[in-house]
């Protein structure tokens, strides 16, 4: 991106690069515009304000390599230059990496963006610790509390490319989950319909409806049972759908949540787990979701590329200390 001026309150006219290039106008705006408010960004393209080659355009513009953004003059919380210097440069453990591609084992309680009430999080770390890196964006989500493999595109293409792989179900993503009491054997598919909704205090939340709900989105998972412990099921599911929590609220509907998941969990096992009192003195203060393997075509060589992340150290010690508590 080049500016011919960035002093607040003033006209900006900005050159797209390869950076920008095949994005949407308001989510490249949205990016460079750092403090702007989504309302904001929407309401001076919405006007007229923004011109793109010196004519309107809509949020949903595509942007080209060369177009020129006008941009009318903002002011815009002057602590944003603050708050980039305050995020921690960070490296994660790297699974792969290539010119295109970065692929990396995401530690559980980490965000993967700022936002929501979070200042910074994978990606921004990233960015601090690779400021030669003219591009770096992810490819898909996983929630803070899920550790696991996560795809960062190097390049502008290589993401285009690699979303087109997840919105045609050309990824195979497996996670480990640890449920609560004995998964039926049998049960290996999970085909529920989830509705995305917020609380009242604006937290995201999704819950399993019936299939003629008009708000559902049909969701499927594919259930495995790896061991079964005295209390508890090791589970490899894959998902066939992406959906917001998708893993979590579907194992929550078959009555089975998640070992420490804060939004659907079991709320008073998880507190004992988090002071060592429910399995043999292990603590255990993390949602036991990992995303384990992912498998999907190379965005440049369509070449089969297989990740796999092992077990977190911590979900590890809680697995040996159920093998080792006694069967009831």
């Amino acid at each position: 991106m080049n500016s011919s001026t960035s002093t607040p309150a003033a006209v900006q006219r900005l050159t797209i690069d390869e950076g920008g290039a095949g994005q949407r106008l308001d989510n490249y705006l949205i990016k460079v515009l750092k403090g702007a408010p989504k309302t904001l960004v929407y309401r001076i393209i919405r006007s007229g304000e923004v011109r793109v080659n010196k004519g309107r355009a809509s949020a949903d513009t595509r942007l080209v390599l060369g177009d020129e953004v006008r941009v009318p003059p903002l002011r815009l919380s002057e602590k944003s230059e603050e708050t980039t210097a305050a995020i921690p440069a960070k490296e994660f453990p790297i699974l792969f990496e290539d010119e295109h591609l970065l692929a990396i084992n995401k530690p559980a309680g980490v965000a993967v963006h700022g936002g929501s009430g979070v200042s910074f999080g994978v990606i921004e770390q990233l960015r601090r610790a690779r400021p030669q890196a003219k591009f770096l964006e992810l490819v898909h989500r996983l929630d803070k509390e899920t550790s696991g493999i996560l795809l960062v595109a190097k390049k502008r293409s290589a993401l285009t490319t690699l979303q087109d792989h997840f919105r045609e179900r050309k990824v195979q993503k497996t996670y480990a989950a640890l449920v609560i009491g004995a998964w039926p054997d049998h049960k290996k598919v999970i085909d529920v319909a989830l509705h995305k909704f917020l609380t009242a205090d604006g937290e995201r939340r999704v819950k399993a409806v019936a299939d003629d709900n008009d708000d559902g989105r049909r969701s499927i998972s594919l259930v495995k049972v790896m061991k079964h412990y005295a209390d508890f099921s090791l589970l490899d599911v894959t998902i066939k759908t992406g959906r917001t929590h998708q893993i979590r609220v579907h194992l929550l509907s078959e009555g089975h949540p998640i070992v420490g998941d804060d939004k659907y969990g079991d709320f008073t096992l998880n507190k004992a787990m988090a002071r060592g009192g429910a399995v043999s003195g292990v603590r255990f203060e993390r949602m036991f979701l990992h995303a384990r393997y992912l498998r999907l075509p190379h965005p440049a060589t369509g070449e089969d590329m297989t990740f796999q992340a092992p077990l977190p150290t911590d979900c590890e010690s809680l697995l040996t200390a159920l093998a080792s508590a006694p069967k009831k």
